[in-house]
This record gives structure tokens, C-alpha cells and sequence, in this order.
């Protein structure tokens, strides 16, 4: 076998990762709300030799032999997770975010069980019950709704569903809801339907882990969640449990929905969880709420409405349909100035998922480059502006040039950027 630089054995790959590279330091703003950086070390697990073994099965039961090393770092993986959110136990061996719910329901569920869980456009995720989905397809899913009023998930609407539905599980966390999750209220409705209670908080789990949103124990039963978003960690899934779902857990994962775990990923879940343990790491997420508030306060101030006027986490879910802009053309207007943000469907959205009404505005990775509430002041002010005015250019050359200041007063990887 012929070891090369990988610029030597593979000169495309290697110009696609460079521009990559330079896209993320240097070229924009990211501000998608599901996308961070990671410190170097959990590169430099996730880029190991650990990718070489294969590991079917768990710690001290493997289908193969030579485990012994990947058995400790998956254990500090286990063990990390529970410390940090209080779980009973932990499953890291989920490749993503949507392997975790599909093995969390079938730990508990059997196809054509009933799931009451949000819509889409209510701040859900396809793995919700979407019909493109697994989860649709399998699953006997029904809805509740964001209170057309008020923009946030009351306490009444869900219980109403809950009887209305009778669900075997109810399913609370969101991908587009900048509002604290209200545990008790889901509890209660699941009690009342005698349902389990599972929440995904894929999005929010830094800020559960650091203190900063309440934590779904005890109230939930099974939590997935992911662990590359606001806990700014390596690509991949997790599932969280009470002991008494934890043999169900394991073998929904292993051997029903996945074969060999990617350790390579679990070690840098594992890193990942010991940075999440530091006191910086609460710092730091407690920065990202300041930071989601000042961009909220920005917009608002600057004519932007703000689905439920404002924000408790890490994200803004701008309804863009008094601007006269879709969301489809204000992603790509902000692209065009630096700015890389998503649209995405709010409450009640009148148009498809592939134009929507609404963009959505993250603040962990900005945060994670060192920027504070006088940052995200300013860029809610260039958002708007542009909003406003899409095919203005000389309003597009100034926004992009205030970017390109942004980006050189906080660099990222380099040696003068932020320690992680």
C-alpha cells in the first residue's frame, strides 16, 4: 500500500477541501442554525486510525476481537454523556441525528404504533412523521400545532391533541423553535394519554448540557438528539434513556438498525462530551443565548418580524412575508453578501418547503468564532438592510465589505483565531 500526501493521490478531492477550508475561515458568515465548528481535537479523533476496526456489538460484547482500546473510548463516551445530561444511559453508536429516532422508536414502538408529534412547518423535522419519511411511512403520526396567536407550543393545544389522539408516544423537540421547551406540559400530556415521552433535542443539546435550557430528564422517558450542533461536536447521533428502555435502546441500534459503529465518530463524541464538561463550555453557551438575543433585538428594531417576537435559545425564525421576499430568495440574497443562512417554513406557512416564508438564523458557530451582542447587533442591522433591498448593489458591496471585516477580526483555525 502506497501512503501519498493527499494532495499527491488525490488533487481534485484535495482543491475541493482546500476551498472548503477557505469558505469557512475566510469567505462567509455561518449562521446556519444546525452547522458549527470543532476545536481541532475532535479533527484530529475523528481523522484516526480508529477508522480502521470494525466494532459490531458494545463494550466487552463485541462480535470481534481487538477491541479492547475502542471499548475504553466508547465507555468515556457513555459515561461522559450521562454525566453531562443526567441519563441513566446512553447509546453513542447512532450515525446521525435520524438513525437516533428510528432506533429510539422501534425501541418502544412497533410499525403503524401512533405518534403524536409537530409538523414540518411547526418547527419539526422529517424524522417527526414527515410522509417523504421513514417516519411517516411507518408510523401512524398525527399533529399538534404553535398556537396561532401566541407562535409558541400552549400547554391546552397539546394536551387537547393528546386526547384527542390517544398516542402510544409523544414526541417534543424542534429544529425551528426559538422558544424554551416546556417539559412538564408535555409530561402531563403523555400522562394523560398514557404515552412515552421522547424528545430530540438535536438542536439545543449544548445549551441543555451547559445549564442553559432545561433538561428533558426526568420527564422524558428516551431523548436522541444529535451531537455536531449547538454542543459543537463530531457528526453523528446519540440516544439518551431511562434504564428500563436501555436493553430495548441498545438492540433497536444494534444489531436491528445498524451494523458496526463508526469509531472513529464515537471518539470524537467522546471529546467532544470532555469539552462539554469544562466551566468554558457553559461560558460559551450562555454567549450563544446572549448572542441569539442581541441578533433578535437587531432585527425586530429593524422592521424584521420575528416569529414569537424574539428568542429563549440559540436561534431567530424570521416570517419574511411582509417583506415581500420569499425564503428561497432571501437565502440566496444573503449568500450573495457572505451571509449563509436557511430558509425555512414558519407557522402556517402558505408556501412549499422549497420556497417558504421564513429564513432561519443561527448563533453557535459565530459565537464559537469569538463574536459577541455588538457583532450580532451589526449583523442583524446587514440582514435587514438586505432583505430589504435584494437587488440593490451598492447596498450589496458595503454589506459584503463589513463581512469581510467580521471575518478577519475573528479568524478561526489559524493560531491567532479562538481557543476552544
Amino acid at each position: 500500500m502506497e501512503h501519498r500526501n493527499l494532495s499527491e493521490a488525490d488533487p481534485e478531492v484535495y482543491e475541493a477541501l482546500k476551498k472548503e477550508i477557505s469558505r469557512q475561515e475566510s469567505e462567509s458568515l455561518e449562521m446556519i442554525a444546525s452547522e458549527n465548528f470543532v476545536p481541532r481535537q475532535i479533527l484530529e479523533a475523528q481523522g484516526s486510525v480508529l477508522t480502521n476496526k470494525y466494532c459490531e456489538g458494545y463494550p466487552g460484547k463485541r462480535y470481534y476481537a481487538g477491541c479492547e482500546h475502542h471499548d475504553k473510548i466508547e465507555n468515556l463516551a457513555r459515561e461522559r454523556a450521562c454525566k453531562i445530561f443526567n441519563a441513566e444511559h446512553a447509546n453513542v453508536q447512532p450515525h446521525s441525528g435520524s438513525t437516533a429516532n428510528f432506533a429510539a422508536y422501534f425501541a418502544v414502538l412497533e410499525a403503524g404504533d401512533k405518534i403524536l408529534g409537530p409538523k414540518l412547518s411547526h418547527g419539526g423535522h422529517l424524522t417527526h412523521g414527515h410522509d417523504v419519511n421513514f417516519s411517516g411511512d411507518l408510523f401512524d403520526f398525527e399533529a399538534y400545532y404553535i398556537n396561532e396567536k401566541t407562535e409558541i407550543f400552549e400547554k391546552e393545544d397539546i394536551i387537547e391533541a393528546a386526547e384527542k389522539h390517544n398516542p402510544d408516544l409523544i414526541v417534543c423537540g424542534y429544529s425551528a423553535y426559538p422558544r424554551e421547551i416546556d417539559f412538564e406540559a408535555f409530561r402531563e400530556a403523555a400522562d394523560r394519554a398514557d404515552a412515552l415521552l421522547m424528545c430530540d433535542i438535536a438542536h439545543i443539546s449544548g445549551l441543555v448540557a451547559a445549564g442553559e435550557h432545561p433538561s428533558p430528564f426526568p420527564e422524558c422517558d428516551i431523548v436522541t438528539t444529535t451531537t455536531h450542533k449547538s454542543i459543537r461536536g463530531a457528526r453523528g447521533g446519540m440516544i439518551l434513556c431511562k434504564d428500563k428502555y436501555a436493553e430495548a435502546v441498545d438492540k433497536a441500534v444494534f444489531p436491528y438498525s445498524q451494523g458496526g459503529p463508526l469509531m472513529h465518530q464515537i471518539a470524537g463524541k467522546a471529546v467532544c462530551f470532555n469539552e462539554a464538561l469544562k466551566p468554558e463550555f457553559k461560558d460559551y453557551s450562555r454567549q450563544i443565548k446572549k448572542n441569539a438575543q442581541a441578533l433578535a433585538r437587531s432585527l425586530t428594531e429593524n422592521d424584521v418580524r420575528l416569529v414569537s417576537d424574539g428568542t429563549d435559545n440559540h436561534l431567530v425564525l424570521a416570517d419574511l412575508r411582509d417583506e415581500e421576499i420569499t425564503g428561497k430568495r432571501a437565502e440566496k440574497a444573503l449568500e450573495e453578501v457572505n451571509i449563509v443562512v436557511n430558509k425555512n417554513t414558519v407557522p402556517y406557512d402558505p408556501e412549499s418547503p422549497f420556497v417558504t416564508s421564513g429564513i432561519r438564523i443561527g448563533a453557535p458557530a459565530l459565537t464559537t468564532r469569538g463574536m459577541e451582542e455588538e457583532e450580532f447587533k451589526l449583523i442583524g442591522e446587514m440582514i435587514a438592510e438586505r432583505l430589504k433591498n435584494p437587488e440593490d448593489t451598492e447596498v450589496e458591496e458595503k454589506i459584503k465589505e463589513n463581512v469581510s471585516k467580521l471575518l478577519e477580526d475573528y479568524p478561526l483555525y489559524s493560531d491567532s483565531g479562538v481557543k476552544f
